[in-house]
């Protein structure tokens, strides 16, 4: 089992920036690709950002690039989304997952992943 818990989340006004934290515990946090999802009011839940076991590559969604940075620190069993410019439409409930990965890649596909936060909020004011 891998436990995640969110942090980071809350109201912001349009244009400021937010750093969520995904704290994980219960296994070897470097043997799981990361990714970042978020699920918006009367929304499906979307592909926010992925990163790879080490770290080396990441993915974003269109929306977001330009704007969000995925990174990690395998020594503190952390994944980072830093988020700047934000924007009213990046008002959602923010969850990280873990996806057990014996090769270096990720997916942006929500069912493989393994594990889940309880997500975080953020809200972004225009």
């Amino acid at each position: 089992q891998v436990q995640l818990v969110e942090s980071g989340g809350g109201l912001v006004q349009a244009g400021d920036s937010l750093r969520l934290t995904c704290a994980a515990s219960g296994r070897t946090f470097s043997d799981y690709a990361m990714g970042w999802f978020r699920q918006a009011p009367g929304k499906e839940r979307e592909f926010v950002a992925a990163i790879t076991r080490s770290g080396f590559r990441t993915y974003l969604a269109d929306s977001v690039k330009g704007r969000f940075t995925v990174s990690r620190d395998n020594a503190k069993n952390t994944m980072y989304l830093q988020m700047n410019s934000l924007k009213p439409e990046d008002t959602a409930v923010y969850y990280c997952a873990a996806d057990y990965r014996r090769l270096e890649i990720a997916t942006l596909t929500e069912y493989e992943y393994d594990y889940w936060g309880q997500g975080t909020q953020v809200t972004v004011s225009s």
